[in-house]
């Protein structure tokens, strides 16, 4: 038996290996506005099984599995990559395709059910409609997600769609193209439009559009955003700016989430809090006549370590149990010098256990050595 301890998943080990949930989640004190659906683990299916690779010292079960395909981009994001740039891994030292399916069927065939290709920008490589097809075949993947910058999206969904891809994350932080041009240093803003109604007009619903909110920045188009969920099936995802190698992190340009919904609600307050799964990351809200939902995520001011489900590994193959932790470990190495299934297992296994309670607060976080984002994977 997992001892329970407060905030957490409680499981119980059978005695094939396998770890039935059994627990609950506490609520966190946050500011719901309206709303009596605090975060629960009560709502979890109680026939969820996984294997004891994926389950913590804290009883987290880790059924989301996050897979950077690239270090590259086509933008240069001013919160995600340092203005000199970064130094890229070469290419030999990235995960192959057949390694990217191999570690993906060990996760999938031990209990993940969501995997999310991220990067750099995924749609950068060459292969990626060959790995979402391998991807999307694995027995038991229920989800495979993409987050996405939509430079080259609209044209690439189509065919990515037919490959497996069932839901998309766009990446956009500005309703105005010279703000995109300065944020990004790159031009594109018109092409990541078409690729949000691209999306739509495919069918994905929601269409899910992340924004990183920052003070001075873009925090005056809050509102903007929020209508552009009146006459689609648009999830306006507003980000608390967080802390990384090179993205000159500073507290005065953080909104924390109170402030982004005072500004919300006043602008529609017919705004109303969702029932959120125990483990989302996003803070969900309907609107009425609004056929989209606004979300914010709230890493900054009011974590959500204790539903942590997530795991992820990088481009050139290191495991990381913790988005804003420094431990990694490598499971490339391993695999290339021959590990079978079992060793990899070991390895997993042990760096899930290493996993702490909750991340460090965001003035430690600041001061923290951890790499640029585009490495880590969004």
């Amino acid at each position: 038996m997992v001892n329970c301890e407060a905030g957490s998943h409680c499981a119980s080990r059978s005695t094939n290996g396998q770890v039935n949930f059994s627990g609950n989640l506490n609520e966190y004190s946050t500011r719901t506005y309206e709303t009596s659906c605090a975060t629960s683990l009560d709502n979890q299916p109680k026939d969820n099984t996984v294997s004891d690779m994926l389950v913590d010292s804290f009883g987290r079960l880790h059924t989301y599995f996050r897979i950077s395909l690239t270090e590259r981009c086509n933008l240069r994001c001013q919160y995600c990559m340092p203005a000199d740039g970064v130094e890229l891994t070469p290419n030999a030292q990235l995960l192959t395709n057949a390694e990217i399916l191999r570690l993906a069927n060990l996760f999938v065939s031990s209990g993940v059910n969501k995997i999310r290709l991220t990067g750099g920008e995924p749609t950068v490589r060459k292969d990626i409609e060959d790995i979402c097809m391998g991807l999307s075949k694995l027995k038991g993947l229920e989800t495979l997600t993409m987050t996405t910058n939509g430079i080259t999206l609209a044209r690439k969904l189509p065919r990515l769609k037919e490959c497996g891809l069932t839901s998309v994350n766009i990446s956009l932080d500005t309703l105005v193209p010279a703000k995109f041009e300065f944020m990004t240093r790159r031009k594109g803003h018109e092409k990541v439009m078409n690729s949000i109604n691209a999306a739509v007009d495919l069918g994905y619903n929601p269409v899910k559009v992340n924004g990183v909110v920052m003070r001075g920045f873009n925090d005056d188009e809050i509102c903007d955003f929020v209508d552009l969920t009146r006459e689609k099936p648009i999830n306006v995802r507003f980000i608390e700016f967080m802390p990384f190698d090179g993205n000159v992190w500073n507290v005065k340009k953080l909104v924390p989430y109170s402030e982004m919904m005072d500004r919300v609600i006043k602008h529609v307050p017919s705004i109303k809090r969702l029932q959120d799964h125990p483990t989302d990351t996003a803070k969900n809200f309907a609107i009425d006549g609004h056929q989209g939902r606004v979300s914010f995520i709230t890493s900054m001011t009011e974590h959500f370590c204790a539903g942590c489900n997530r795991l992820r590994i990088l481009a050139d193959g290191n495991f990381k149990v913790c988005l804003f932790g420094p431990s990694e470990v490598s499971l490339r190495d391993p695999l290339r010098h021959g590990a079978e299934d079992d060793e990899l297992m070991e390895i997993i296994a042990a760096a899930v256990k290493r996993k702490k309670a909750l991340h460090a607060g965001m003035f430690d976080l600041a001061k923290t050595a951890n790499r640029p984002m585009i490495h880590i994977g969004g």
